[in-house]
């Protein structure tokens, strides 16, 4: 409930203070060529002046923010009806603010809104002219034209920022939801889905350029054991703790992804052997190093396995199958070490 007083009342009110008040201006210039009655300037100044802030108060004070400003709205179209016979029909400033008052209501984004304000501004138009039994005169001297220019130029450019701002709202929240898609919730790198994709552009632009890359595929040696003996809330700080060490090591153009459980992959863009040895020497001696303050006598090690992106990786299962062959090496090997898939082997093709 707070979250729809905090939209569309604050959206709706600055736009009814300026399209009431500038079509209550209008209004009185009419009411001024037309020697118009004094209950009549009442009215109108109420209706421009009054009626914004008095819509306000209510909104805030109901209990369902959202209904009444449903209400209040069809309560602006009621009273711009109402303006029509008040100016005895004149044409221009007539027609520009039962316009303008349209364009508020599809602005809200209130499905059919507009349409249903019909009837309310059909009826307080019908009331207004019974009650002021006055002549049409549809005429528009040039003060009425000049003194509706403003309320064209002004009206339109809040209703434009006012939209403009929302876009823009909507933008950022698909660019986060967007991020968040990427994102793998528990370690904060990069889902598996994002990584491949990643991994395809790598492999891509090999082809076309011969720009090198490293694939790192890694896990977390006897991590069924840390979950059996301590518990998956403690599997998961070291799944968490592993990835921020990855995140601490690799560099700012690399991908580092979680490829499942507790594997995890990166894709070192422009790399060769020796450069991601390097890194992934760097994480695993952190790995290993590492301890933590809740658990005193818990440690853990990491097996990497590492190969050079070839142009005989047909695709990407090529390519991480040969990074994963590299990784159960290294844990035939005897775990925490780093092995390369040598460039002239072929990585064999996933079963």
């Amino acid at each position: 409930m707070a979250d729809d007083f905090h939209r569309l009342p604050r959206l709706v009110y600055p736009l009814r203070v300026i399209g009431m008040g500038l079509g209550a201006v209008v209004a009185m210039v009419v009411l001024y060529e037309r020697d118009a009655a004094p209950a009549v300037w009442a009215l109108v100044v109420c209706g421009g002046f009054v009626w914004p802030h008095l819509a306000w108060w209510l909104t805030r004070r109901s209990s369902n923010p959202q209904r009444a400003e449903v209400r209040n709205l069809l309560v602006d179209s009621a009273i711009a009806g109402a303006f029509v016979p008040l100016m005895q029909f004149n044409l221009l400033p007539s027609v520009l603010l039962v316009t303008l008052t349209m364009v508020d209501k599809i602005s809200t984004g209130i499905r059919l809104l507009w349409l249903q304000s019909l009837p309310g501004m059909l009826a307080a138009g019908l009331l207004a002219a019974w009650w002021m039994n006055a002549p049409m005169a549809p005429e528009s001297s040039m003060r009425v034209v000049l003194a509706c220019l403003p309320m064209l130029v002004i009206h339109t450019l809040a209703v434009s920022v006012s939209s403009y701002r929302l876009i823009r709202q909507v933008s950022r929240q698909n660019r986060l939801l967007d991020e968040l898609g990427r994102i793998d919730p528990l370690t904060g790198l990069y889902g598996r889905a994002y990584w491949e994709q990643q991994v395809r552009d790598a492999q891509r632009l090999h082809a076309e350029t011969g720009a090198p890359a490293c694939l790192m595929m890694l896990d977390i040696d006897g991590f069924k054991q840390i979950n059996d003996r301590l518990g998956h809330t403690v599997g998961d700080d070291v799944i968490c703790t592993l990835s921020r060490i990855v995140r601490g090591c690799v560099r700012s153009g690399d991908c580092a992804g979680r490829y499942g459980g507790d594997e995890f992959a990166i894709l070192l863009r422009g790399a060769d052997m020796d450069q991601a040895q390097e890194i992934a020497q760097r994480i695993r001696i952190e790995a290993e190093n590492h301890r933590f303050r809740d658990h005193a006598e818990l440690s853990f090690t990491s097996s990497i396995g590492i190969a050079a992106l070839q142009p005989h990786y047909a695709s990407t299962r090529d390519w991480v199958a040969a990074a994963d062959a590299a990784l159960y090496q290294a844990k035939r090997a005897g775990r925490n070490r780093v092995e390369l898939r040598p460039p002239s082997r072929r990585a064999p093709l996933s079963a």
